[in-house]
């Protein structure tokens, strides 16, 4: 196949064909970051999400059977061969969390928004990209790099879960991960209520499979081809400037899996809408939901930067080779978008 077609060409494809069925997922199942934690805020409701908990369970075994099969390779993942710093994670996704409840959506929430003709999440998406840049490799890069330095894991031990708990109790790295997986799968989905709903299911596992089909495509081609090209899955904050810088200067840039990825979300979401018959052109008619709305794009490209991913990044990527980050990160997610929706809904008055 790679006679035919670069293993850039590749990689892309791979982000295109996993991509698509996450931008079904959240037109078709409303699988959606900021839907999930306020229907369990404030709609009393937790159904959306334990399909978070379902996919990451699914992510989990998944990604830990390819690992155990040598598929892929733990410490090709970027999230096992980064040093973990605790407090940015909790600062980054605080940062993120809140962002996200003023924008009303994070980077993926905003392309799917997008594919169904929604001309705020085009504004929201340029914004956290180009935001996301200004941290990554722009005029705060070097404030980004002096406060929270990325450096590369020096100890024997991953900053895995699995591994952590292996390297104590002398248990498969692999028999670990897939236990927890399968926890979290099961927990995740004891609930009468999900299984009421069976297209709730089938979604989760459509985007908990698209974790794991982009870990196993970008590791094949890392192990077939000859360039450098790094072992990642979905991710929806770098990716966006990524995708931006490629759309004005692919004549002299290579596709990547990123850009393939942007695009399946947003093909998918495009197919989704037209299938329920929802597309239509929509702009923001209040010019202060759109300030608050560049305010929390601005705010999610910094906080993913700091926390290295996003909703999606941390919080099913990351998730599903189990980093120490991952929990810590969504937890902090969580609490921002918390935050957030407490004062666009309430305000922080206290009550008479």
């Amino acid at each position: 196949m790679m006679d035919y077609l670069t293993e850039y060409h590749l990689v892309a494809l791979v982000g295109l064909a996993t991509g698509v069925p996450l931008g079904l997922a959240a037109r078709l199942g409303r699988f959606c970051t900021l839907g999930a934690i306020e229907d369990a805020l404030y709609g009393g409701s937790t159904v959306r999400l334990r399909m978070w908990g379902m996919a990451i369970g699914l992510a989990v075994l998944g990604s830990f059977a390819l690992m155990a099969s040598g598929l892929l390779a733990d410490t090709a993942t970027y999230y096992l061969s980064i040093r973990w710093m605790p407090l940015a994670s909790i600062l980054g996704g605080l940062v993120f969390g809140y962002g996200m409840a003023l924008s009303g959506m994070c980077g993926y929430g905003a392309i799917a928004r997008l594919g169904g003709g929604d001309l705020r999440s085009f504004v929201i998406v340029l914004v956290m990209g180009v935001a996301t840049f200004v941290v990554l490799s722009g005029p705060l890069a070097p404030l980004r790099a002096l406060v929270f330095p990325q450096e590369p894991v020096t100890t024997e031990v991953p900053p895995g879960i699995a591994h952590q708990l292996a390297a104590l109790s002398g248990i498969s790295v692999n028999l670990i991960g897939m236990g927890i997986g399968a926890l979290i799968l099961i927990g995740s989905a004891a609930s009468r209520a999900v299984w009421e709903k069976p297209s709730k299911l089938a979604w989760a596992a459509a985007v908990g499979l698209a974790v794991v089909g982009a870990w196993a495509g970008t590791s094949w081609v890392a192990r077939t081809g000859f360039e450098a090209l790094p072992v990642v899955s979905h991710s929806f904050a770098a990716p966006l400037g990524d995708t931006i810088l490629w759309w004005m200067t692919g004549s002299a840039r290579p596709l990547s899996f990123a850009v393939g990825s942007v695009a399946g979300v947003w093909a998918g979401a495009f197919i989704g809408s037209l299938f329920k018959g929802h597309f239509r052109w929509e702009a923001c008619e209040d010019p202060r939901e759109l300030r608050r709305q560049i305010i929390g794009a601005a705010l999610m490209g910094g906080g993913a930067v700091i926390a290295l991913g996003c909703s999606i990044g941390q919080g099913l990527s990351a998730f599903s080779v189990l980093a120490i980050s991952a929990p810590v990160t969504f937890a902090a997610i969580f609490a921002g978008a918390a935050l957030g929706l407490r004062q666009l809904i309430v305000g922080f008055q206290p009550a008479e």
